[in-house]
């Protein structure tokens, strides 16, 4: 009842809000601007408290499911073996179960194999890995358990570009179209027929198989004696440099053996030039970019270097030198939350990014791009989460390796709502 409430609840703040900012982008008097934006920080706070109750009760709800199937699990108090069965109070029970789909690498058995596997190199048992990998070429296999982790490490609390893309999962080498079809409306009457239309031209694109790896220093893992310590240490070094190589991957991978970034890719073409005097002018952000967003696409987000943030946004001023970033372009700023860093510029998100991501204004030339406007849904990751674990001794530093592979691609799949912001 109290998840049900609390969803009804964030649907109607939601809704308040993109009225709000309806109504904000529409506004050209400043005091009211500054009013809608004051409400809207109330609610971003509301739907952000809403968002973190709605979590706990997810989380409560996967306990309670784990410790559930737990007692379904254990045999009646008062049960005994009889010939290989369960037997209780005189009533014999077969012992063999309704056979469920199972992950092995779940199992208790394969976890603490695994761990011996990362560890010493103690290859896994058959009976105990199933039809899980292990072998001297591809490793072993992850267990479910701590990748089931790093995914929901990797939702709460780290990947702040990668959070908000689109997860893909298929084949490498399918092309998968980008686009609608196209036609034109016409009036016709009796003596004229409408012309046949031609089908819009389809853009696609295709994923690649390109295998990435997280390199693991053995000797800190070796030292890990409980299983529990190692599946947490273990997720969290996997999350944090998968999270790490994404974000970057997202805004400036090659395309060359890996993830092809929106600042890469030469499909995103469109492009705002503003200069230093421009870019903290709320004026020129009306008239130079925003005057140039097409109705679909105005509801993207923005990503930039938190250091031009502090160094051009939150120092607009007025003739007297009076601080209006707030009043004219709602900016609000999240930056002491280094989890999850963020804001709002202009009622739209911002995701605040190292300089390593995006070039800071101040130190980047002329030409390169300082800042981007984009769509998140419209950027995909095609990705699989089953990690294998490989064990290998490297001769030239004579020591063990531990190293994560995984196959990921990424692409921009439409790039009309991308533009990056240009030094100039």
């Amino acid at each position: 009842m109290r998840k049900k409430i609390l969803e009804k609840r964030l649907q109607r703040l939601t809704a308040k809000k993109q009225n709000l900012t309806a109504r904000a982008q529409a506004s050209q008097d400043v005091n009211e601007v500054r009013a809608i934006n004051d409400q809207l920080a109330d609610l971003n706070a509301e739907i952000e408290e809403v968002n973190d109750e709605l979590a706990a009760i997810a989380e409560e709800e996967r306990g309670q499911g784990a410790q559930e199937q737990e007692i379904r699990q254990l045999p009646p108090a008062d049960a005994h073996q009889v010939n290989g069965n369960i037997g209780v109070a005189g009533v014999t029970v077969s012992s063999t179960r309704e056979e469920r789909e199972e992950d092995v690498t779940s199992t208790m058995e394969y976890r603490r194999a695994f761990m011996a596997y990362v560890q010493r190199g103690v290859t896994i048992p058959a009976e105990v890995r199933g039809n899980a990998i292990n072998t001297n070429d591809t490793g072993a296999a992850i267990p479910m358990t701590v990748m089931n982790e790093v995914i929901n490490t990797v939702r709460k609390r780290y990947g702040n570009l990668y959070n908000k893309v689109r997860k893909m999962s298929v084949p490498g080498g399918v092309k998968i179209p980008v686009g609608a079809l196209q036609a034109t409306f016409k009036w016709i009457n009796e003596s004229t027929v409408s012309p046949r239309q031609d089908v819009g031209e389809l853009g696609a694109v295709t994923f690649g198989y390109h295998t990435a790896e997280i390199r693991i220093a053995q000797t800190f893992l070796s030292q890990i004696l409980t299983l529990s310590a190692f599946e947490a240490e273990l997720t969290k070094i996997i999350a944090v440099a998968y999270l790490e190589a994404m974000d970057k991957g997202i805004m400036n991978g090659s395309g060359d053996g890996s993830m092809l970034g929106v600042l890469k890719d030469s499909r995103v073409t469109n492009t705002v030039t503003m200069t230093a005097a421009e870019f903290g002018d709320w004026t020129k952000w009306r008239k130079k970019f925003f005057a140039q967003l097409p109705l679909g696409y105005r509801g993207g987000e923005f990503v930039f270097p938190l250091s031009t943030v502090e160094t051009y946004l939150e120092t607009m001023a007025d003739s007297n030198n009076n601080p209006i970033f707030r009043q004219a372009t709602g900016l609000v700023v999240n930056d002491g939350d280094a989890a999850n860093p963020n804001g709002t510029f202009f009622g739209r998100e911002i995701s605040l990014v190292e300089p390593d991501v995006i070039a800071d204004f101040d130190t980047a030339s002329a030409g390169d791009v300082v800042g981007l406007f984009w769509q998140p849904e419209e950027y995909a990751i095609n990705e699989n989460f089953g990690f294998t674990m490989r064990r290998y001794f490297d001769d030239e530093t004579n020591e063990w390796v531990d190293k994560a592979l995984v196959v990921v691609d990424g692409k921009v799949l439409n790039p009309k709502g991308f533009y990056k912001i240009i030094k100039g």
